[in-house]
């Protein structure tokens, strides 16, 4: 009906995302996935589970643990995001170390083309060989190529262990040998290997509610930089012998300054408040943040972080005028969250920090969107990431499948 009367669309499902993807930019139609809410099926046997786009990603995971599956995804926004809006964002998250991306764990998708044509790609396979594997054209479309309806997912086994450290950590090189160290010692353990410095541990401390009662988890020995090492599996012992071997490695070659183990229950989930909480105690801290989800290869990882204080600096904005800049993220697949805080509305940081940023990215070989995807706000931003001749492919896919222009306009790519 849209396309035969010109009106353009927004697929929209939990509207979580950070880019603008899910919210229209004039007076486009916004079609919302949220009644499209069925666990439809969960093969026990195979861990296929098939669901509505509307599903939210915590309903979908509650209803996987009763038959001791998990979705292969956990993000911060969990209790509001819908698997659609996942898949077409080809989210990221904390398991991504663990079970990699989207593109490996969805089986099969029904999406809704821009003529209304219902495009049954739901195949329950694993293994699939026939022809060109078009379920990957929507997976990370945001929505541009069609919009997904329904979706067929790879659960994966639910560890009945879960254990994790908390490491301080003197200098950025000492974070990349933990990471080294723990991938040699915790192999199919090791399900995270998050990174925190000093100014986002800051931030939530300093920013939480008084009902949160978070706490320094190494309030002896300050330190720089912080890991929170998840490890998990189906042997609480082994998995126990091989982290505590870890830390002693850790220590014994000076990686880790000091360290706190948490055994499930109150204190793992306090380990992960505080890094989930983040980018909820940035919010708290005033307006704007500037939000940049990056993928840069380890050996200049953070130097970003560094770099941008320093530019930040020399132009008069620091911690003692209300900005503040910190690092965090999943380092263990190089996904660096940096985030600018200003306690002011001020156009001249935002100068300061665009196109600045995207142009330190690139020149590292990196990409300027991680996980949150280009939406509306970076999508002219897509040449510091792709070369023009991908871009034009791009745009002369999305003119073979949208000709009208009618999928989400003006997101992902610059004249879309």
């Amino acid at each position: 009906y849209c396309t035969q009367h010109g009106l353009a669309v927004v697929p929209q499902g939990g509207n979580t995302g950070l880019v603008g993807g899910g919210v229209p930019v004039y007076d486009e139609v916004v079609i919302s996935t949220a009644a499209l809410n069925a666990v439809e099926s969960v093969d026990a046997d195979s861990g296929c589970v098939v669901a509505g786009a509307g599903v939210v990603l915590q309903a979908l995971d509650e209803e996987l643990a009763k038959h001791n599956l998990m979705v292969p995804l956990d993000l911060g926004a969990k209790g509001s995001c819908h698997i659609g809006g996942n898949v077409s964002t080809n989210a990221g998250g904390l398991r991504y170390l663990r079970y990699g991306s989207l593109h490996g764990s969805v089986l099969g998708l029904e999406v809704a083309l821009a003529d209304g044509t219902l495009l049954d790609l739901l195949s329950t396979c694993r293994k699939d060989n026939t022809g060109y594997d078009l379920k990957q054209l929507f997976i990370g479309a945001e929505g541009t190529l069609g919009i997904v309806t329904r979706v067929a997912l790879q659960a994966a086994p639910r560890p009945s262990s879960v254990q994790a450290a908390w490491i301080g950590i003197q200098t950025f090189e000492d974070v990349r040998r933990a990471l080294r160290l723990a991938r040699r010692h915790l192999g199919e353990t090791l399900s995270a290997f998050e990174f925190v410095d000093r100014a986002s541990l800051d931030v939530v401390l300093e920013g939480q509610h008084a009902s949160m009662r978070l706490h320094d988890p190494l309030p002896d020995n300050p330190t720089p930089f912080h890991a929170l090492v998840e490890v998990s599996g189906s042997n609480e012992a082994h998995d126990t012998e091989k982290l505590e071997h870890f830390l002693e490695a850790a220590s014994e070659e000076g990686i880790a300054v000091d360290g706190t183990v948490a055994s499930g229950g109150r204190q793992l989930a306090e380990l992960w408040a505080i890094r989930e909480g983040i980018s909820e105690a940035l919010a708290r801290r005033g307006a704007p943040v500037y939000k940049y989800d990056v993928s840069i290869p380890l050996s200049c990882w953070y130097d970003i972080v560094t770099d941008m204080r320093a530019r930040l600096s020399e132009a008069g904005y620091n911690d003692s005028s209300g900005v503040r800049v910190v690092g965090y993220g999943h380092m263990g697949d190089a996904n660096m969250h940096l985030n600018i805080s200003s306690l002011e509305v001020d156009d001249r940081i935002g100068d300061l920090i665009e196109p600045w940023v995207y142009e330190w990215v690139s020149s590292r070989g990196g990409s300027i969107s991680a996980e949150h995807g280009l939406g509306q706000m970076k999508a002219s931003a897509i040449g510091y990431s792709k070369h023009p001749e991908a871009v034009r492919l791009m745009a002369q896919i999305k003119d073979v499948l949208d000709p009208s222009g009618t999928l989400n306009p003006y997101k992902v790519l610059p004249s879309s």
